[in-house]
C-alpha cells in the first residue's frame, strides 16, 4: 500500500524564526517493516537565504511602529513634559480647569473636583488626587482647607472626601480668559477642553516639575514668583537678569553650577549650633524629608562614619531635628559629617525640557522667560483689543439707546403690523441721526432695541445715560491708549503683581555664593579599631586582639608588613586572616618616613624610606628576597639600641646608632650595613639585660 506526496510551494522565508513547518522537506520510499512501502519525510531541509529586514511588511510590524510612535508621542506631549504655552501637564491643566467650571468662591470637597476632572482625564483618580495635592502644596493656584500632608515630613494628604480646595485669587485673575481660550473636545466629546490656558504667569519656572516620557526626562526646578516678575519687567525693558530656583523647604544654595538651567544647583540644611555639643536643622533640603534624613544620618552613625549620641525630631509646623555629636566630637565637625556622609547636603540636576508647538526642546531658564514674557504681551494685547471691542459696542448701542428713546422713534412702530414694516420704520427713524452714530445700524442692533422694555423708556434718565456713556469713551480712550503702547502696559501690569504678592512669596531658599567642599576623609570619625589577633591570624575591626589597635576612619586603607619584608595595603578589613607573620600594620602614607632594619645570611642593614604609590592588595618587597626584618617603625626614633648573640671570643655585644644619619631613599633600597654579626634585637629603647655600664660604641655608617 503506497501513497502519494502531495507536492506544495514553500514560501521563501529567511531560516532564521522560521517555523519547521514552512520549511522545505525532502521524502524518500521506504518499508515500514510490514512489507508495505510508505513514503517517509526527512527533517526539514534548511534552505540558506540572506535575510533582508527591510522586506518585511507584515501587518504586525506596521501596526507595532505605529502603535510604538503613537505611544511615545502620547506620553510625551499629553502626559509627562509640561507646555510652554501656560507651564502645565494636562492632568493639571484639567484639574484647574475643572475647579473654574464650578467655582464660586467657595471650597469644593476633593472628590467632587477629581470627579470632575475625570470627565476631561481618563487615567484614574490616583493620578488626579496626587496631582491636585502637589499643586495645592505649591500655594500658587489652588488654596487648600484640611490636611493636604507635610512637604517636611513627608507625610501624606487625608482622604479626599476629607479636604477642601477653590482656586486662589492669583489663578482666577491671571490665568483663565474664556473668550481668548481655544478649546478642543475631550476624550469621549461630550465636554470641550482648553488646548492650553492664557497664562500670564510663568508657570514653569514658578511651579518647576519632574517627568519621565519615552526617551527623554525633564525637570524644572521651582523658581521665586516675585523674582521671576523682576525678570520679566527687566526682559522688556532690556535690562539684564538672572534667576535662580526657590525650594519651598528652603535651605542654603550653592548655585555657581546652575548654567541657566542646564546644570546643577548644590542645597544643603540650614543648621544652627545649640550649644558645645548639640546641633540643630532648621531647614531641609529639597527631595529630602525629615523621615529620610534622620535615616540617612543614623545610617551614617551606624556605619561609623560620625558619632553621635541621639537624634531628637521636634518637626511640626517648622523642621527642628536636634543631633547630639558624642564626646570627643565637636559641633563643628559634627555640622561637616552631615553635610558629608548624609542627605544634608544634596545635588539636584536640571534639564528643562517643554512642549513647543507639540514638539518636546530644551531650553534654558532665559529663554523660558523670554518666551513667557512674549506671550504675556500677546495676551495683554488680544485682551485690550476684545475689551475695545466691547467698548465699542456698548458706545454704539448706548447711543442708539439715547436716539431711540429722545427722538420717540418706538413711535413709528406702533402702526406697523409686520415685522418687515418695523424693521423699515426703524431704519427710516434713525436716518436723521447717522453722524450721531458709531457706525451703520444692523438687524441685530434693531432687534436689541426692539426688546428695550417700556419700563426703561419711561424712567430713562438722560442725564445718568450721558454719565454712563462719558464713562465708557473714557474707558475706550485709555484702552486705546495701552494697545498704542502694549509693552509699557505690560510693565505697569508686572509691577502691579510685583507690589501685591512680592511680601507674599519671599525667597525660602537662601543663596550662597559657594559652599566649603567637606573632605570626608577629614571630617570622617575614628570609629573603627583596626586589631590582630596573633595566634588566630586575623586582623580587623571585628577581632579581638592584643596588637596595633589602630584607629581608623570608613575612608582609610591598612598597610600591613610581614616578617619576609613583603607589604601590601587593603580596604579597612572587617576580619581578614593574615596569618602570624605580621610584623606591621599600620595606615599608609604616600611621603611618610619609615625606618627600618633587616638581616640576610651575611650582614643586617639600617634605611629610612618612603612607601610612595601602591596598588591595592598587590605584594610588594621593601627588603631583598630571604630576608627577614629587625626593626620597622613610623617616622625616624632618634635613636636605636642594637645588641648581638653572644658568640666566642666576641668583644663587643651591644652598641647603638643615629638613623638619621641614613638619607631617605625608595624602599627597594639596601640601606646602610650595621654589622656582620649575627643580632638579635634592634629598639627604640634600652631591652632588659642591656648593660648601661659597659662601655657602648656607636655605629659609624660609611
Amino acid at each position: 500500500m503506497s501513497s502519494a506526496k502531495k507536492k506544495t510551494d514553500q514560501p521563501e522565508l529567511p531560516i532564521e524564526g522560521t517555523p519547521a513547518a514552512a520549511r522545505p522537506t525532502k521524502s524518500r520510499e521506504t518499508s515500514n517493516g510490514n512489507g508495505d512501502h510508505v513514503i517517509a519525510e526527512e527533517a526539514p531541509a534548511i534552505v540558506h537565504r540572506p535575510f533582508d529586514p527591510a522586506k518585511i511588511e507584515q501587518p504586525l510590524h506596521r501596526r507595532v511602529n505605529t502603535g510604538f510612535l503613537e505611544y511615545a508621542s502620547y506620553v510625551i506631549r499629553d502626559r509627562a513634559i509640561p507646555a510652554l504655552a501656560d507651564g502645565l501637564k494636562p492632568v493639571q491643566r484639567r484639574i484647574l480647569w475643572a475647579l473654574h467650571r464650578t467655582d464660586d468662591g467657595r471650597f469644593t470637597k476633593v472628590a467632587n473636583v477629581v470627579g470632575d476632572t475625570m470627565k476631561f482625564h481618563p487615567h484614574g483618580d490616583a493620578s488626579i488626587g496626587d496631582a491636585l495635592v502637589v499643586l495645592t502644596n505649591k500655594r500658587y493656584l489652588i488654596e487648600g482647607q484640611g490636611n493636604f500632608g507635610n512637604i517636611y515630613t513627608g507625610d501624606p494628604a487625608a482622604a479626599p472626601r476629607y479636604i477642601e480646595c477653590r482656586l486662589t485669587e492669583l489663578a482666577r485673575t491671571e490665568l483663565f480668559n474664556d473668550e481668548i481660550t481655544e478649546f478642543v473636545p475631550s476624550y469621549d466629546g461630550r465636554n470641550k477642553e482648553p488646548v492650553a490656558f492664557p497664562s500670564k504667569l510663568p508657570l514653569t519656572l514658578m511651579l518647576g516639575t519632574e517627568g519621565i516620557a519615552v526617551g527623554m526626562s525633564s525637570r524644572i526646578l521651582p523658581h521665586n514668583f516675585p523674582e521671576l516678575l523682576q525678570a520679566q519687567i527687566n526682559i522688556l525693558k532690556k535690562q539684564p537678569f538672572k534667576c535662580l530656583p526657590d525650594f519651598a523647604t528652603g535651605g542654603l544654595m550653592d548655585a555657581r553650577d546652575y548654567q541657566d538651567g542646564k546644570g546643577s544647583v548644590k542645597v544643603r540644611a540650614k543648621i544652627k549650633e545649640k550649644d558645645d555639643s548639640t546641633v540643630v536643622i532648621k531647614e531641609i533640603p529639597p527631595t529630602t524629608t525629615t523621615e529620610s534624613l534622620i535615616a540617612s544620618i543614623e545610617d551614617a552613625a551606624r556605619k561609623g562614619k560620625i558619632k553621635i549620641k541621639s537624634i531628637n525630631d521636634f518637626t511640626s509646623e517648622e523642621v527642628e531635628i536636634e543631633v547630639k555629636a558624642a564626646s570627643g566630637f565637636s559641633t563643628e565637625q559634627l555640622t561637616d559629617a552631615l553635610y558629608a556622609f548624609t542627605g544634608c547636603e544634596v545635588t539636584i540636576a536640571s534639564r528643562i525640557v517643554v512642549i513647543r508647538d507639540n514638539r518636546p526642546v530644551e531650553l534654558t531658564v532665559s529663554e523660558v522667560l523670554e518666551a513667557n514674557t512674549a506671550q504675556l504681551v500677546d495676551i495683554l494685547r488680544r485682551e485690550l483689543e476684545l475689551k475695545q471691542r466691547k467698548l465699542e459696542d456698548e458706545l454704539h448701542f448706548r447711543t442708539l439707546e439715547r436716539i431711540f428713546i429722545e427722538e420717540r422713534i418706538y413711535k413709528l412702530i406702533e402702526k406697523c403690523k409686520t415685522n418687515e414694516a418695523v424693521m423699515a420704520a426703524v431704519y427710516e427713524g434713525f436716518k436723521p441721526f447717522r453722524r450721531q452714530m458709531v457706525r451703520d445700524l444692523t438687524d441685530p442692533d434693531v432687534e436689541r432695541l426692539l426688546q428695550v422694555r417700556i419700563r426703561r423708556i419711561s424712567l430713562f434718565d438722560i442725564n445718568k445715560h450721558r454719565e454712563e456713556l462719558e464713562s465708557t469713551k473714557a474707558d475706550l480712550a485709555e484702552t486705546q491708549k495701552h494697545l498704542k503702547n502694549v509693552v509699557k502696559y505690560t510693565v505697569a501690569h508686572l509691577e502691579a503683581l510685583l507690589e501685591k504678592y512680592g511680601p507674599i512669596y519671599p525667597r525660602l531658599t537662601t543663596k550662597s555664593a559657594r559652599h566649603e567642599v567637606v573632605d570626608v576623609k577629614a571630617v570622617a570619625a575614628k570609629a573603627f579599631k583596626v586589631s590582630y589577633d596573633r595566634a588566630s591570624g586575623y586582623i580587623g575591626y571585628k577581632v579581638n586582639g592584643d596588637e596595633f589597635k589602630l584607629e581608623c576612619t570608613k575612608f582609610d586603607k591598612v598597610l600591613m608588613v610581614y616578617k619576609d619584608g613583603t607589604y601590601k595595603v587593603t580596604e579597612l578589613p572587617e576580619k581578614l586572616f593574615v596569618g602570624p607573620e605580621l610584623f606591621y600594620c599600620g595606615l599608609p602614607e604616600r611621603e611618610r618616613v619609615f625606618t627600618c632594619a633587616y638581616t640576610d645570611r651575611h650582614a643586617s642593614y639600617l634605611k629610612r624610606f618612603t612607601f610612595g604609590g601602591t596598588i591595592m592588595n598587590k605584594a610588594y618587597a621593601c627588603i631583598p628576597e630571604k630576608s627577614r626584618l629587625l626593626f620597622f617603625a613610623a617616622d625616624t626614633p632618634k635613636i636605636l639600641y642594637v645588641r648581638y648573640k653572644p658568640a666566642p671570643h666576641q668583644k663587643i655585644n651591644q652598641q647603638t646608632c643615629d638613623p638619621n644619619e641614613i638619607e631617605v631613599k625608595g624602599p627597594k633600597t639596601r640601606g646602610r650595613q650595621i654589622s656582620i654579626k649575627d643580632i638579635s634585637s634592634v629598639t627604640p629603647e634600652p631591652t632588659r639585660g642591656w648593660d648601661d655600664s659597659a662601655t657602648t660604641t656607636k655605629i659609624i655608617f660609611s
